[in-house]
């Protein structure tokens, strides 16, 4: 076996999207560019460790897992973790936000100050807005007002957001309909009782991401990689990055790759190589009928 890397997956910074690797590496993904790697005949994916930790037993995982962890590791990692309202002392100020996905599909969440919009780039929001700004467990609080006064949820799957990005409008009508949707909501959040007296309160001010992920124009996805597999490859040219999602054209159609799938596998390069395809599952616009499908 050739050289081999192991990707600790996608990041979002100041400069776009970018794939991380074992030792820090940074790997800048742009669109246009070629997507060429694949997994050994032996390849075995496994547990990727906790909190900077490698996993004590190098424990196999499962190709379609997005966490990459055993559960002993996924415990450690969620011991300290915000979302899972286990670090209820946090000092720092937070954002409380509302993001739009699609028509219909908005949530409400927090996110640290000081990540700025990180939070939203990797989530894959198409438009969002800021709420209110205070400290965490006020910024709870008000993220479950709006859950139980306006019926927001505070996740959406990625699936359901992966069907939207194909049929988005760009930046034309469909900009306006996603705006106004948030700022009807935005609204009404600010007309509740029951906010935080500790939370600051934030004008309406949407930023949208659709230039951002490359979704003017983006075809509808045919498939999505269900999972990474020991013999397989992924090779493609990259149309547009959203979140963990990479959108490649291939000689399959328009395949949806979760970079949440790579971590914990050693990569190969794939480059004119005869690999068969990594497991694909038809999207489920493909599978309605919508259009033909190639699987």
């Amino acid at each position: 076996m050739g050289r081999v890397w192991s990707c600790a997956g996608l990041r979002w910074g100041a400069d776009g999207p970018a794939l991380v690797w074992g030792g820090g590496r940074v790997s800048p993904l742009v669109r246009g560019g070629r997507i060429a790697f694949g997994v050994a005949e032996d390849g075995v994916r496994t547990c990727v460790g906790a909190r900077g930790h490698a996993c004590p037993r190098a424990t196999a995982v499962p190709g379609r897992g997005t966490g990459a962890r055993c559960e002993e590791c996924a415990r450690l990692e969620r011991a300290h973790s915000v979302a899972a309202d286990t670090v209820a002392d946090d000092p720092r100020p937070y954002h409380v936000y509302l993001a739009w996905f699609g028509a219909g599909l908005v949530k409400v969440g927090i996110t640290g100050v000081e990540r700025g919009s990180a939070r939203l780039l990797e989530q894959g929001a198409v438009t969002f807005s800021w709420l209110g700004r205070g400290p965490l467990m006020a910024s709870r609080r008000a993220e479950e007002l709006l859950r139980a006064a306006l019926r927001v949820p505070d996740r959406i799957p990625y699936a359901d957001k992966r069907e939207m990005r194909g049929v988005l409008s760009g930046t034309g009508a469909g900009g306006v309909e996603r705006v106004a949707e948030i700022a009807e909501l935005h609204a009404r959040a600010g007309l509740l009782d029951g906010w935080p007296e500790s939370l600051e309160r934030m004008p309406f001010e949407p930023v949208d991401h659709t230039e951002v992920f490359g979704l003017t124009g983006l075809p509808p996805a045919e498939g999505v990689v269900s999972e990474l597999a020991a013999g397989c490859a992924v090779s493609g040219e990259l149309l547009a990055a959203a979140g963990p999602d990479l959108h490649l054209a291939t000689g399959r159609g328009v395949v949806v790759l979760d970079t949440r799938l790579m971590p914990g596998w050693e990569l190969t390069s794939a480059g004119g190589d005869d690999r068969p395809a990594f497991p694909v599952r038809e999207s489920r616009r493909a599978a309605s009928g919508v259009q033909d499908g190639l699987f």
